[in-house]
């Protein structure tokens, strides 16, 4: 049994910068609003075994959302428009395992 963190791979480091890049760009944030993007696996039937998860902040509160595939297959295309940004705010109260 290994114990400890596993080492990420060069390639998922350039894949999470990459995330954040588009990101950031998509919703035009700022270099001081903060930007999270993790692989999460799901073990909930019906859910895919890998998603990508990100999350960021704005002065509005936190935004986040899902991609259902790994983070290394993520492109651009898969980030949710730009008109939707207030809409990835997470309400008060709102139950959310995910971030």
């Amino acid at each position: 049994m290994k114990l400890g963190f596993a080492r990420k791979k060069i390639e998922d480091t350039a894949a999470l910068d990459q995330v954040r890049e588009w990101t950031r760009a998509r919703f035009e944030l700022a270099e001081d609003e903060t930007v999270m993007v993790s692989e999460v696996s799901c073990s909930v039937p019906g859910c895919p075994p890998i998603e990508t998860h990100i999350v960021f902040w704005t002065a509005r509160g936190r935004h986040h959302y899902k991609i259902f595939k790994p983070l290394a297959e993520v492109t651009g295309d898969d980030l949710p428009p730009a008109f939707m940004k207030n809409a990835l705010i997470a309400l008060d109260g709102a139950d959310c395992d995910c971030c």
